[in-house]
């Protein structure tokens, strides 16, 4: 009994450990390289050496397309670092990885090319492998040279190695292009490029072909609006490269290893770290208007219906009343391009993508979006001024006020001066007229201009005019002047006829008034004798007196 007992306990342990076998088979030995003939499938992945990195098909929830890509090994973020066929995706998982008897690296389907990879190279000695950098080289296996490298054929992402840049002798550029969303690795609205602008290297990032954000000039081993990327703060301290060597000008960086560092420029034009890094190095606010320059953002002119402070805030939601809405089922247009067909017309308030991410669908009018607050609804980007805005609004207005308050009021007061000064005028005027009705009806002054009985003339004073007197003195210049008594400058002068005549300017000081004035006329006349010179008249103007001898 004991020994059937045993039996049967030794079978059980025989069972299970046979059953443990057949769970746990080996798995397929992992493939580094391949050769013209051999296939890699959509189960299969192409190790790189050290394993740090993997090459293989990966498919895309939201669109069910299939891709052939290169990744990190272990990365929890799952980012895809480069893109065999980003503008020509599979519909299944049926694509095969190969090589055929030309050397070209291609993706099939059903027996039938969906793209080259590479240009038919001609040899029957190629091998695909994946360095430990993570590129992707055909080689040339008998002459030990490169044919192709992926690295040549950026998509969105750098990491470690790659380069950004150009090659002057071939011309070839190296530049990132973002997705078209989120969803669709196709080719997008934005490129990322190191470029030489005014003779500094800057990256400079293109919305459709236009300058649309720069990172201003390479100084000190980093770009000004790129220095998160290695300040202290950031756990990741990428190390940034600029090399311009004879044939080559690039940007690169490298990090820390275990830290699954790259760069990508994401389908909005941002510069987004990779991995565990997922911070944003570019683009903080998610759009550039063209009137903010401090964050790289170029400068445009602004649409007139737009102004500082205006911008799209993504909010859940809908339009309600007097909004129409325009659909635009453009599978190459991106976010971006809604963002930009959006702004620059003055009737839409608000726009968003399709399901995946391409086409516009734009709202026109004035219609009032009621949020919903528990957010189940689509979220809308929709136009919004912010508080700089409305502040700027308000001063704007307070100018105006200020303005219109204002101008009247210096209108008012230059005209009230005006016909002060006009009144002043005129009132100096007629007491200038008044001194000399004055002066001419003394029976003194008249005296002055009889003759005596013996027949000489005394005198025959005059009133002479302001101007007379000006012309008379070349406007009382210094070469005219004789000299200056108590009571002011006396010019040289010279009548019409020749005669040469001397002008005592009085002095507005003097404080003689036109009696005074009057008095000396009239003694000055009436005195005769051979040392003194004969006074011919006087001119008042304003509060001014001269006599004229």
């Amino acid at each position: 009994m004991k020994s059937l007992a045993n039996s049967i306990f030794i079978l059980i342990l025989t069972l299970l450990f046979s059953h443990t076998r057949i769970i746990n088979l080996p798995s397929v030995a992992a493939i580094t390289s391949m050769k013209p003939g051999d296939e890699l499938n959509h189960s299969q992945v192409l190790d790189s050496e050290g394993g740090k990195f993997k090459l293989g098909f990966f498919s895309i929830s939201q669109t069910n397309n299939y891709y052939l890509g290169i990744w990190y090994a272990g990365d929890p973020q799952d980012k895809k670092l480069w893109i065999a066929n980003p503008n020509t995706p599979l519909l299944n998982n049926s694509g095969l990885l190969t090589i055929d008897t030309t050397g070209t690296l291609k993706i099939t389907s059903g027996g039938k090319t969906v793209v080259n990879i590479t240009p038919p190279l001609l040899t029957r000695s190629s091998i695909a492998r994946l360095q430990g950098s993570g590129i992707l080289v055909l080689q040339d296996e008998t002459q030990n040279r490169t044919l192709w490298q992926s690295f040549d054929h950026p998509t969105d992402t750098l990491f470690p190695g790659m380069k950004l840049g150009y090659n002057l002798t071939t011309k070839q550029n190296w530049t990132l292009t973002s997705w078209l969303s989120s969803y669709i690795p196709a080719s997008g609205a934005f490129t990322l490029s190191l470029e030489s602008i005014q003779g500094a290297f800057q990256l400079v990032i293109r919305r459709r072909g236009e300058v649309y954000w720069i990172s201003g000039a390479w100084r000190n081993q980093s770009f000004p609006l790129l220095t998160a990327l290695h300040d202290s703060s950031n756990r990741y301290q990428y190390n940034l490269n600029l090399v311009s060597e004879k044939d080559d000008v690039f940007f690169q960086f490298d990090a820390p290893d275990g830290s699954f560092p790259s760069l990508e420029l994401n389908f909005n034009g941002a510069i987004v770290g990779g991995g565990e890094d997922s911070r944003v190095y570019a683009l903080y606010n998610e759009f550039c208007y063209g009137y903010e320059s401090h964050d790289g953002c170029v400068s445009n002119q602004l649409p007139e219906c737009r102004k500082d402070g205006d911008k799209f805030k993504q909010k859940s939601g809908d339009f309600i009343d007097r909004s129409t809405t325009n659909s635009y089922d453009n599978a190459s247009t991106s976010l971006g391009d809604c963002m930009k067909r959006c702004w620059e017309h003055c009737s839409c308030v608000g726009f968003t993508t399709t399901s995946n991410g391409t086409g516009c669908i734009i709202w026109n009018g004035n219609g009032e979006f009621q949020v919903d607050e528990s957010g189940n609804t689509v979220k809308k980007y929709v136009l919004v001024s912010s508080k700089s805005s409305n502040g700027k609004q308000k001063k704007w207005i307070w100018i105006v006020i200020v303005v219109a308050i204002v101008v009247p009021m210096l209108i008012s007061g230059f005209i009230c001066y005006s016909i002060v000064r006009r009144r002043k005028l005129q009132a100096e005027k007629r007491r200038e007229e008044e001194y000399i009705r004055e002066l001419t009806a003394s029976d003194s002054f008249n005296d002055t201009n009889m003759k005596e009985k013996d027949g000489r003339e005394v005198q025959d004073l005059k009133i002479f005019s302001f101007g007379f007197a000006l012309a008379a003195t070349s406007n009382f210049s210094s070469e005219n002047k004789l000299g200056e008594g108590g009571f002011g400058p006396v010019y040289k002068g010279k009548f019409p006829d020749g005669r040469e005549v001397a002008v005592k300017r009085l002095s507005r000081t003097s404080g003689q008034g036109l009696v005074e004035f009057k008095n000396e006329l009239i003694l000055i006349a009436k005195v005769q004798h051979t040392n003194l010179v004969r006074v011919l008249g006087c001119c008042i103007h304003e509060d001014e007196k001269m006599l004229i001898y």
